[in-house]
């Protein structure tokens, strides 16, 4: 380890323990990616089982998720988000879940996330796409609607039909009036990119000749996660994982100049976020 201050705190432990070692109300982004309700009991590369995902039912798995997203909110600062990561097998009763942390009125939306691994099913439509529900703790939470990494070019057609104007610096713009109110977009911006993201494929994470890949089974794409840290926190923010699995998170965070916090229960997941971050020269402390 290098002599630089930790910029990670790796916490070998269950997340429902959190408050033991995170202030309450200091985290600005929470990210969980916890089990999904799967069924089966997920492998490394190297066939080690790294975490079991089989639960006697559903109601079983929710009510070990409950307290634990009850623990990420009280960790949340006035400007903190959770984001969490689902699929189709629970996401809906875990949306009823966070409700009830959360209060409703607290839900600010939803990404569906396109991996690009393609459907399975033999029957019905495929489910080919994952759910991160977004809640916030109060209404002054951290949006960085500007970001680059949350807009997307205009098409040509929107930019020859309605960007004909210049400003003094020579920048194409529109203004719209809506209820009386008038808005500039500038086309240099690009447009806010929505709910749908079909740009960070799991390819990159999941594939053994990628530099990215770990070996850890349902890895997330660095990508996806840089753009979820861009559009909840700023420098300096405190990043938490509590199920950080293998790591990404937590490297995106301290690349892109926050402090960042993980937690998992596994001893793989441990040992591959403690290689991960020695390889890429992220100092870090254990608890």
């Amino acid at each position: 380890m290098t002599t630089k201050a930790a910029s990670v705190t790796l916490i070998h432990g269950d997340a429902i323990d959190l408050e033991k070692f995170v202030a309450a109300s200091s985290v600005d982004l929470a990210y969980l990616d916890p089990p999904f309700a799967v069924g089966v009991a997920f492998k490394s590369r190297k066939g080690h089982v790294a975490y079991d995902d089989r639960w006697p039912s559903l109601d079983a798995y929710l009510k070990w998720l409950e307290p634990r997203v009850a623990v990420v909110r009280a960790l949340l600062s006035e400007r903190g988000t959770m984001w969490l990561h689902l699929d189709h097998r629970a996401v809906h009763e875990a949306k009823a879940v966070a409700d009830r942390v959360f209060g409703r009125e607290a839900f600010a939306g939803e990404i569906i996330w396109l991996p690009g691994n393609g459907s399975k099913a033999r029957r019905g439509p495929g489910a080919t796409h994952q759910t991160i529900l977004l809640y916030a703790k109060t209404k002054k939470f951290i949006w960085n609607a500007k970001d680059p990494e949350l807009r997307a070019p205009f098409a040509k057609t929107s930019l020859s039909m309605h960007f004909q104007n210049e400003d003094a610096k020579g920048r194409a713009y529109r203004d719209r009036t809506i209820n009386g109110k008038t808005y500039r977009y500038y086309a240099d911006e690009g447009r806010a990119l929505g709910s749908v993201w079909s740009d960070c494929p799991a390819m990159l994470a999941n594939t053994p000749l990628r530099k990215e890949s770990t070996g850890y089974p349902t890895q997330k794409p660095m990508k996806l996660l840089e753009r979820i840290v861009k559009a909840s926190s700023v420098e300096a923010s405190l990043v938490l994982d509590p199920f950080c699995g293998s790591g990404t998170t937590l490297e995106a965070a301290v690349k892109l100049g926050r402090r960042a916090i993980g937690c998992d229960v596994g001893d793989i997941a441990i040992t591959t976020v403690k290689k991960r971050l020695a390889n890429a020269k992220i100092p870090f402390k254990t608890s």
